[in-house]
């Protein structure tokens, strides 16, 4: 991990952190809810090692890169904004892209808007979701799932941030990224409980060192959540913003991956999309 360098890089108006290891075509790491550059640790240095130049931010709200306020700042064209202005500041023209979760969703929006600077595209977890041209997507998800969704406990700004802090990052923290639960993550009104894991044991699983999970508390302690749950706050208006490219098609070389657990692969009936 020593070999890998860190900067700050100005973009779209604010400072970004990011990491990055090795000289060739750029291969950029777009992390998920609640990650960090740090996702990407082991892919940094394989990826390096094999002739190419492993880029990884903390996008924004997130880590060590600045947090806008403003709940509208962080709209899909604002992060792909971020990323066009990274990509700017390494001096190429296109790149490689692997992400996962809503790192996955802003790529697809990159692929979408800006698909010349992109020569092919590793998508993790969250496929190509069509924009539904009459219902905004929080409303659609509430509709499928009801009020406890998630994602529709994530809209009110200042409520799921007081009732994570009730509970304490660590927990929430080993919470989620120790889940293996399938299906829609439902919570109970009023309060985080046991979130995304109801089955949560002490004893960390072997993908996941208390060292890796002392990294994520450490910088979500000083941050809060409060800058990641506003990408969900913006489901509704990035739903808006897109209206033009309904019925747009991605021309962009995919290889999607995902897991067989995996909660989106698991909800929205995914398993429709496996052809």
């Amino acid at each position: 991990m020593e070999s890998i360098q860190h900067r700050r890089v100005e973009v779209n108006g604010i400072k970004m952190h990011v990491a990055e290891k090795g000289e060739g075509p750029v291969v950029l790491f777009l992390h998920g809810f609640p990650e960090l550059w740090y996702s990407w640790r082991h892919q940094i240095l394989a990826l390096s090692s094999l002739g190419y130049r492993a880029v990884a931010p903390d996008l924004r709200g997130y880590g060590d890169t600045e947090a806008p306020t403003s709940v509208s700042s962080y709209t899909g064209f604002h992060i792909v904004g971020d990323l066009v202005a990274l990509i700017d500041s390494l001096g190429v023209d296109q790149v490689f892209l692997v992400a996962h979760d809503w790192g996955a969703l802003i790529a697809w929006y990159f692929c979408m808007f800006r698909p010349h600077r992109i020569k092919a595209y590793v998508c993790l977890s969250v496929p190509f979701l069509r924009r539904h041209p009459n219902i905004k997507t929080v409303d659609g998800l509430r509709a499928m799932y009801g009020d406890d969704y998630y994602i529709c406990r994530f809209q009110e700004p200042g409520k799921m941030e007081a009732e994570m802090a009730e509970v304490g990052a660590n927990y929430v923290l080993k919470n989620i990224l120790t889940t293996r639960k399938p299906g829609p993550p439902i919570f109970p009104k009023g309060e985080y409980g046991t979130g995304f894991n109801p089955d949560m044991s002490d004893t960390l699983p072997p993908w996941l060192s208390q060292q890796d999970l002392d990294y994520y508390v450490s910088k979500f302690e000083r941050t809060g959540f409060t800058g990641c749950l506003n990408y969900y706050r913006n489901l509704n208006l990035n739903w808006e913003l897109t209206a033009p490219w309904s019925g747009g098609k991605i021309k962009v070389p995919v290889k999607f991956i995902t897991g067989e657990l995996d909660l989106v692969y698991t909800s929205m009936n995914m398993g429709l999309h496996r052809q």
